[in-house]
């Protein structure tokens, strides 16, 4: 289908690339609204419809960067990343090679290390070169650059009729620019400058003629900016950036407990994931907020931001008052059907690229989403118990009055009690659950869904909202409107199980359709009523039992569609495939109904499978093939890494298996804690109850889990729950 100018697929926007990711083994860093995906060696040398490049504000700046030495390919040597800074650190040397005086140079005598990092609208990169040989030697480096300007949804496969002007690159004694007006008649640029200045350059290439001596060591700076700067020297810009990133990311931990385990592939996994949510989370005006995921989805998303929230909030609660105050800020308080906004709607996504501001793709501002308003109000609530902070809350009252009232109205559409969704502009998301590709919500014979659709999920999550309100409520001195909510809570929870769960299928359904059919379909979705209390505990314990069977849990984890069911594809995004952060809200509800051994499976699971990952880092989603000997976990071609929600799932396990619950002003309570098989002893240190904070062990003794108080701040309640 055509529309305004774009291919889009029923509204979908899919990812269509033709490429997979994980083949590459890319490297991904990012600051602000830049983000950039190298190679290993440190360039990018992708086509037009692979990921590569680096982009800013969803238009890729740059798209081709590589660095050879007298036309021939250094090397690799080693290819990581330097949490300390969100900087990729590539170590090359050189084949056999020929100089441009045919003199030969041996392989392995030159190292050459490249640094690069994103900071402040800009990309930087310290190219270091040393002769490690006993005799000098005269080499050439060259860069090859262009820069395509190419929207993020062309990236991923959109077609379109028309794009901007591209202007003639310019070139100066030290760099080269190249520039861009889009349709929205915004130019773009991309400027680069060298220190020192290169002996050769043209629109596309870049050399410097090289002398070392024995042992010699010669250093290279680039800067290329993607805003207005006033003619910064690159070596300088380089060295304030790289310094205000270190710095930012020691002020990042402050405050943040310590945790280390008897592990250490375990303790690998943690820094990996809490560098990697570190990496997403955007500075907003409001406060800290992750954005999803690199490279489709690097903007603030609704639901992903407020799920990473909740499962960092036990750990750093700053997460979760940043995006809460953000998402206020950019809640809807207009009907606008073309963005699907409604008074009171939370956002789904923002976007700031071209195809965005012509209205090419609705997603500038767009509200299809329907949990991000409950989750809101749901965050709200878990925040305001983590932390007590009564002025936060008295700031984003009139916004959750605002969301609830959508809720109870637009958010019903029907008027049946229950809530649902349907897009209101067919170039929007069919689907509007965190599961919203096309074809993800089906009846048991494979029928698509027709709306407006009521997810199990919705209705758990909105049950959450009430309690929180009503919790809210209570702690402002209005104990009336606390009894009406917790009132609503309870109605939603007994017709809710009395129509959602099927006795037949040992399950909640996954959701009703527009004719009050239920999708008799076995899902993890289900798990989800467990997260907010919903469920009873009889069918707490029987959806336990129905997502460990085996047609749905892999051995790696819990599927999304159980095999079997007619829509099962484990190649699939959301129709068999496994997502860590659906997981580990999964585990949670297993653990906020005593389930320790559920929880275990779960993260074990999870655990194990990370040590197939590059640099032990959760993907957004694999695949659900089923566990075998031998063979690791399988890779969805397309998927996000780092993705927010995925990197923050190990945090909420932790809390899951332990059962943790922190309440300010002064009580941490560990119910039925439990350490998974692969960890003997978890130890938490400086974790913030209050204005206080404990220091802890938790310790695994047989088939008894303890937990030992190093230290405990002023007045800091400890309790157990067995």
């Amino acid at each position: 289908m055509l529309e305004n100018g774009t291919v889009v697929l029923d509204g979908q926007h899919q990812v269509q690339s033709s490429t997979s990711i994980q083949e590459q083994e890319l490297r991904a860093v990012k600051h602000g609204d830049s983000f950039a995906l190298f190679d290993t060696h440190g360039d990018v040398v992708g086509a037009e419809a692979t990921p590569e490049g680096v982009y800013f504000r969803d238009t890729r700046q740059l798209s081709f960067w590589r660095l050879t030495i007298c036309g021939t390919y250094p090397m690799l040597l080693g290819s990581a990343l330097d949490d300390r800074v969100d900087a990729l650190i590539v170590d090359l040397t050189n084949s056999s090679l020929t100089n441009r005086t045919c003199q030969r140079i041996p392989n392995d005598v030159l190292h050459f290390g490249r640094v690069k990092f994103l900071h402040e609208g800009s990309a930087f990169e310290r190219l270091s070169v040393r002769n490690f040989d006993q005799c000098a030697h005269s080499f050439s480096i060259e860069l090859t650059l262009g820069a395509d300007f190419r929207d993020m949804f062309e990236v991923r496969g959109d077609k379109r009729e028309r794009r901007g002007t591209h202007a003639q690159p310019r070139c100066t004694p030290d760099g080269v620019e190249y520039r861009y007006t889009g349709l929205d008649d915004i130019e773009r640029r991309t400027a680069i400058s060298f220190a020192p200045k290169p002996d050769f350059i043209s629109d596309h290439k870049v050399r410097f003629d090289v002398s070392l001596a024995p042992g010699e060591r010669k250093v290279f700076y680039t800067q290329i900016a993607f805003t207005d700067h006033e003619n910064e020297n690159p070596t300088r810009a380089y060295l304030e950036g790289y310094r205000a990133l270190r710095r930012g990311r020691r002020d990042a931990l402050v405050g943040r407990p310590t945790i280390v385990s008897s592990n250490t592939s375990f303790d690998a996994m943690m820094a990996r994931s809490i560098a990697d949510v570190t990496t997403l989370t955007t500075q907003t005006p409001q406060g800290p907020a992750a954005y999803a995921g690199i490279p489709w989805y690097c903007t603030l998303f609704g639901r992903d931001s407020l799920v990473t929230a909740l499962e960092m909030l036990w750990y750093d609660p700053s997460l979760a008052r940043g995006t809460l105050l953000r998402l206020a800020e950019l809640q809807a308080v207009a009907d606008d059907p073309a963005a699907d906004a409604e008074p009171g709607k939370i956002l789904h996504e923002t976007r700031l690229n071209e195809m965005a501001n012509t209205g090419e793709v609705p997603f500038r501002h767009y509200y299809g989403s329907v949990d991000s308003t409950p989750l809101f109000i749901f965050l709200a609530g878990e925040y305001f118990r983590r932390t007590g902070d009564r002025e936060s809350i008295e700031t984003l009252w009139p916004h959750l009055e605002a969301a609830c009232a959508w809720i109870e109205n637009a958010g019903d559409r029907d008027g049946d009690g229950f809530f649902e969704y349907g897009r209101r502009n067919q170039n929007g998301l069919r689907n509007q659950g965190w599961k919203d590709s096309h074809d993800a919500i089906s009846h048991a014979d494979g029928r698509l869904a027709e709306g407006p659709i009521a997810l199990v999920e919705m209705q758990a999550y909105v049950y959450g909202a009430w309690r929180a309100m009503a919790d809210i409520s209570k702690a402002r001195g209005d104990r009336a409107a606390a009894r009406e909510w917790r009132a609503k809570a309870a109605d939603l929870k007994q017709r809710f199980n009395a129509t959602f769960f099927d006795e037949e299928l040992g399950c909640y359904i996954l959701a009703l359709d527009g004719d009050k059919q239920p999708c008799r379909v076995v899902s993890s979705n289900a798990g989800h009523a467990l997260l907010t209390g919903i469920a009873t505990q009889r069918h707490a314990e029987a959806v336990a039992a129905r997502l460990l069977e085996p047609d749905c849990f892999s051995g790696w984890g819990i599927r999304t569609l159980a095999r079997g069911e007619s829509r099962y594809n484990p190649i699939s995004y959301h129709n068999g495939s496994i997502w860590p952060h659906d997981n580990a809200l999964i585990a949670a509800g297993f653990s906020r109904y005593g389930l320790q051994d559920a929880v275990a499976r779960v993260f074990g699971a999870l655990f194990e499978a990370t040590f197939y990952f590059d640099q032990q880092r959760f993907p957004e989603l694999f695949c659900g093939f089923g566990r075998r000997h031998g063979r690791g976990p399988t890779l969805y071609p397309v998927a996000c890494a780092p993705q927010a929600w995925a990197s923050g799932a190990p945090m909420y396990m932790i809390q899951a298996a332990l059962g943790l619950n922190v309440c300010a002003p002064d009580a941490v309570r560990f119910d039925k804690p439990s350490l998974p098989a692969f960890l003997s002893n978890l130890s938490l240190d400086g974790l913030a109850c209050g204005e206080a904070s404990v220091d802890l062990d938790v310790q695994q003794i047989g088939p008894a889990t303890s937990v030992f108080v190093r230290r405990a701040g002023k007045n800091v309640k400890v309790a157990i729950g067995i």
